[in-house]
């Protein structure tokens, strides 16, 4: 195997509001969104709490992670190249969180985390959501001290950049232009507060977030100037 492919694993992750309704959310953390929620556009008669049942998931200070899909490259005797994935999911973001962790302990080799705009959302957002729960950072996540040339992470949206920092693309568009194919007809991130909170439907989430960590690591294999992997290469766990 690309000695360059070895070590990156895979993640994606999913959020939700950390209740299910504005109503249930703590006094203190009501007036704190009321101060972020001033920074938003609005709507006409748009309220704090229609922004919180809106926005909320994707502030790891209001939110909360649901699942956490990963992969990693394989190889197989002949030399072809697959994908191991596997997804934490559940109700319990402090378990769900240790399990994750205690993965990330066991690799072996020098892991480099790789999501599409995880330095902007998915590792912070583990990270702090780690912490709220009162687990303390695995190696790879632990920045503090590190100069950013030593934080070894990857991020496929950085990448795609080539140093233009205004310039934002999604993970939908580089798949359309790639022509990889994806499970979008699933759902899309803006329906998993609903799938989560009003359909109970965690496996459906799950899924959603294993169907992206394969299309980023599809991405990756262009991004080197490398073929797809074949849908039979690809393992579900």
């Amino acid at each position: 195997m690309n000695p360059e492919l070895r070590d990156i694993l895979f993640l994606d992750i999913e959020t939700v509001s950390c209740v299910d309704h504005y109503s249930k959310l703590d006094d203190r953390l009501k007036v704190q969104w009321a101060r972020k929620a001033n920074f938003f556009k609005r709507e006409a008669n748009q309220t704090d709490e229609d922004l919180f049942h809106e926005k909320s998931g994707i502030y790891a200070e209001f939110g909360k992670i649901v699942a956490i899909a990963v992969g990693k490259y394989t190889e197989n005797d002949k030399g072809v190249l697959g994908l191991r994935t596997k997804c934490y999911a559940g109700h319990d973001e402090k378990a769900l969180l240790i399990s994750f962790k205690s993965m990330l302990e066991k690799l072996e080799g020098n892991v480099k985390l790789c999501a599409h705009n995880g330095k902007e959302f998915d590792f912070p957002y583990i990270s702090r959501r780690m912490l709220v729960n009162g687990i303390s950072l695995p190696y790879c996540l632990d920045y503090a001290g590190k100069k950013p040339w030593e934080v070894p992470h990857l991020d496929t949206m950085e990448l795609w950049k080539f140093g233009d920092y205004k310039h934002y693309t999604s993970l939908d568009l580089l798949a359309a232009i790639f022509n990889i194919p994806t499970s979008k007809g699933l759902m899309d991130g803006s329906q998993v507060n609903g799938v989560y909170y009003k359909e109970n439907d965690i496996k459906k989430i799950a899924e959603y977030c294993v169907s992206d960590v394969v299309v980023i690591a599809q991405l990756m294999l262009k991004m080197k100037g490398m073929g797809l992997m074949e849908q039979k290469e690809i393992i579900y766990s």
